[in-house]
């Protein structure tokens, strides 16, 4: 009688296991994540721009990532940006390839925007203008694009592993143009889990896993955005993404790492830095001002290539020891170029990237090597 019931026992166990396998995905693979976001690379080598490795020769960029100990990039989406030729869904179709081929797992960012959404910003895209204010209309939309993208990625073998339901959507999503009202979470609640179910329907009818990620700015706004996320019933997804960075974050290291662990306690899924950098120097390779400034820096951490080495160990320390599951550097290949992005010629990152002015990869690099798994 003891054996059946521990029998019996056992199987009960191995359900449970077998169910949080199942609606965990991709995250029932241990893997730590190190990663980057590389959405720019195409537009930068249209533009000129030539990454060297460490040896000093030229090599496709995402083979230097791979090489190096990444693995997992991140690319943005937009829906239909009129204004530029990338990060559309043919470009993103390209770097998903490079990505594969080079080895490396792939996390797509739905900005559900035809331009930059943020905690400041959060447009609805022009095609799904005339519904912005017809919830369910405007879920059908939200449904149908997030699943065709899926279906039309899976028919190329371009499947992404994880996607992003929105990008650093602190504010309400797909509001109108100019907007930003504080969250109805009624109709926040139900646009997103409209966009999360069509992931699950797509991994249910094809069979392939895809995670879902929320993606948050800080993690001061973190803890309180998912609390009330919770509390509405947005619960079905599998990653928290922070973007963390010193600047513009209330919390120093320390502080995301306790936010990291309330988060796991208090939603139970895993949580990982999808955007953070740091400079390794103050001065520009061109006329772009800085993004990432003086004020940028933290005092033990100098604007030098063993300063940036040190934030992104020290950064990977604190994420991993409060039960992180990774860290992915934004842009680190947004280099300087003769051409124009959107706010002028040249970057406003190249201070930051992950390769130096002579189009080497900084000290940094080694962050990758030195804690791959």
């Amino acid at each position: 009688m003891i054996r059946i019931a521990f029998a019996f026992l056992l199987l009960i166990l191995s359900c449970c296991n077998n169910q949080q396998a199942e609606n965990n995905s991709i995250n029932s693979d241990p893997t730590y994540f190190l990663g980057a976001d590389l959405s720019y690379i195409n537009e930068m080598e249209d533009c000129g721009a030539v990454y060297l490795n460490s040896q000093g020769e030229p090599q496709d960029p995402y083979v230097i990532f791979s090489e190096a100990g990444a693995n997992l990039v991140r690319l943005r989406l937009w829906h239909s940006p009129g204004w530029t030729n990338y990060s559309n869904l043919e470009d993103v179709k390209k770097s998903i390839s490079r990505a594969k081929k080079a080895g490396m797992k792939v996390l797509l960012a739905f900005h559900y925007s035809d331009d930059w959404a943020d905690p400041n910003k959060q447009d609805v895209p022009g095609d799904w203008l005339p519904f912005v204010d017809a919830t369910t209309q405007l879920s059908d939309a939200l449904y149908l694009y997030t699943y065709n993208v899926l279906k039309e990625l899976h028919s190329l073998n371009l499947l992404p592993d994880i996607v992003q339901v929105g990008n650093e959507i602190n504010a309400m999503i797909l509001q109108r143009p100019g907007e930003l009202k504080p969250i109805d979470w009624k109709r926040n609640a139900a646009l997103l889990n409209r966009a999360i179910k069509a992931v699950r329907n797509f991994s249910a009818t094809t069979g392939d896993k895809v995670g879902v990620m929320l993606h948050i700015a800080q993690p001061e706004n973190a803890l309180w955005w998912f609390k009330e996320a919770k509390e509405n019933g947005v619960i079905d997804f599998d990653f928290i993404g922070i973007s963390y960075y010193p600047k513009w974050s209330d919390k120093s290291l320390q502080g995301l790492g306790d936010a990291i662990t309330t988060l796991k306690n208090m939603c139970h899924k895993e949580v990982m830095v999808v955007e953070t950098a740091y400079p390794f120097t103050l001065n520009g390779q061109d006329e772009a001002n800085n993004i990432l400034g003086e004020d940028s820096l933290e005092d033990e951490f100098p604007a030098t290539q063993d300063g940036q080495l040190a934030y992104l160990n020290t950064l990977h320390k604190t994420v991993k020891d409060s039960g992180g599951s990774g860290v992915l550097y934004w842009e680190p290949a947004w280099v300087s170029t003769s051409c124009a992005t959107r706010w002028g010629k040249g970057s406003h990152w190249e201070n930051a990237a992950l390769f130096d002015f002579f189009s080497k990869p900084t000290k940094a690099m080694l962050w990758f090597r030195n804690h791959k798994e």
